[in-house]
């Protein structure tokens, strides 16, 4: 068998595995998917979000940048935190200091360690406790839960909004004003950052780990790496560096069993003339270049915004340009001109390597 078909094999069988692995991973996924609730109740029965509201938050928080401003589950995040971890912390300290000056001991940060070790045990057993019922479809909370959810919600309220109280933390964040301009629309994002942070702690029906397996990373809810995190972690690095043998393997055998190529005496392509077709190409590199140019003054926009967070040079940018839009098109354009580029290169060596030229 000749060394280019065992190469196709190899390819056609890792590419067999790869998707194999993958459409079952995806198939466990949705199959394991944290569960949208029609209600978030109380025990005594009154509504605090609906499933409408946690899907319209969604696309609230979507519209305004998505991944691009801040982060849901771990991914992003830059200068905006990961809401998730944010709402997730902010109601695990919402509930010891509702705890603490409930149980007369005054404020939480005041209490020495052994005063806080029940209080902490007493926040983590209702963050993780799973109250979802699949029967009827609803989640609920206790009182406890509720004050607190609604502490933190009146914080977002606050900051997706213009109001002063949170001025330096949008500021921080690279929010700007009215980031969310419809008071129920930020009522609704409240919705799904909950959830999201329900779905992060809250335990699986019948495991020791939440429905992100313990991520992200929060102590006073329990979540804490698990021993499948670090043993897939170690796995992949492994199967990395053996993959990267196994080709500097291939590459060392291949150098034995064949002569080295012939150096050309005169490079072929300071002797060719531009055909009419290759100067035809010139307006993709110049549409490259525009896409790459405009790349740059984005990417410096997004990051003087770490450094002035709504302005520029003292001119209020957020208001007209906001950091998640410079964010989402300094990585667009460089796909747009990555892929331009490519396709004017191969427009113009096609005559020079095929010896033809085009109509």
């Amino acid at each position: 068998m000749s060394t280019t078909r065992k190469l196709w094999l190899g390819l056609a069988a890792l590419l067999v595995a790869s998707f194999a692995v993958l459409l079952w991973v995806g198939s466990v996924v949705h199959q394991q998917a944290p569960p949208l609730p029609t209600a978030v109740v109380t025990g005594d029965g009154q509504t605090l979000y609906t499933k409408a509201d946690v899907e319209e938050g969604r696309q609230v928080w979507q519209s305004i940048g998505g991944q691009q401003l801040g982060s849901i589950w771990g991914h992003g995040a830059l200068l905006a935190p990961d809401w998730s971890a944010d709402w997730l912390h902010r109601e695990s300290m919402a509930m010891l200091e509702l705890l603490s000056r409930d149980a007369g001991l005054g404020p939480y940060d005041s209490l020495t360690a052994q005063q806080q070790a029940p209080l902490k045990a007493r926040v983590q057993e209702e963050l993780r406790t799973n109250t979802w019922d699949a029967a009827s479809n609803t989640i609920t909370v206790s009182a406890l839960r509720a004050h607190a959810m609604e502490a933190v919600a009146a914080h977002y309220m606050s900051l997706f909004g213009n109001d002063p109280a949170t001025h330096k933390l949008r500021e921080g964040y690279a929010m700007r004003e009215n980031t969310v301009a419809e008071m129920e629309h930020r009522r609704e994002v409240t919705a799904f950052f909950w959830w999201t942070s329900w779905a992060a702690a809250t335990q699986r029906p019948n495991e020791a780990m939440s429905y992100t397996q313990n991520w992200p990373y929060e102590p006073l809810a329990g979540n804490t790496p698990t021993s499948t995190s670090f043993l897939w972690s170690v796995f992949s690095i492994l199967f990395m560096i053996f993959g990267i043998g196994l080709l500097g393997w291939h590459h060392a055998r291949q150098v034995s069993h064949e002569p080295l190529p012939t150096v050309p005496a005169h490079d072929p392509l300071t002797e060719f003339k531009a055909t009419p077709s290759m100067k035809a190409t010139g307006k993709y590199f110049w549409t490259v270049l525009g896409l790459f140019l405009a790349q740059i003054l984005l990417g410096a926009t997004t990051a003087h915004y770490q450094v002035e967070g709504q302005q520029a040079y003292g001119f209020a940018l957020a208001n007209y340009l906001p950091y998640s839009l410079t964010r989402t098109w300094h990585t667009e354009l460089a796909v747009l001109w990555i892929a331009t580029a490519w396709l004017a290169t191969g427009l113009y060596i096609a005559p020079l390597i095929s010896g033809h030229e085009p109509k």
